[in-house]
């Protein structure tokens, strides 16, 4: 099992990886965040994808759908933001990884193969 520093370095080595944030999106703190840079304020780009990721929960819900998300993508002029809902391990945990992507670098398909695999490993 990877605790969350291990699990962010593990995710800033997918190819094309610019940076990747762990959220709890009941609060919209983030339990760890790296990579960014003077473009990209991780810690604000989290928050605002905890927005997302509520209003689609509230909109599942308002659907009556019985379907949980796996992943939403965002996809900009030139690049990925990957957001991946992590499956609770204990009773009121609400976490969420968000990864931005280089467009020109990134394999999308192993970006989210990956992804899936940290959270496995993933102890929090």
């Amino acid at each position: 099992m990877a605790n969350i520093d291990a699990a962010l370095k593990d995710a800033m080595s997918i190819d094309g990886a610019i940076a990747v944030a762990l959220v709890d999106y009941t609060s919209g703190l983030t339990l760890g965040v790296m990579g960014g840079g003077p473009g990209m304020d991780v810690t604000i780009a989290a928050a605002g994808n905890t927005d997302v990721v509520r209003a689609k929960l509230r909109t599942l819900e308002m659907l009556g759908l019985p379907d949980g998300i796996e992943d939403i993508l965002i996809t900009l002029d030139t690049q990925y933001h990957l957001i991946r809902l992590l499956q609770p391990r204990r009773q009121g945990e609400a976490l969420f990884m968000y990864l931005a992507l280089s467009k020109n670098r990134a394999n999308l398909g192993m970006a989210r193969h990956q992804l899936k695999r940290i959270e496995a490993e993933l102890e929090v």
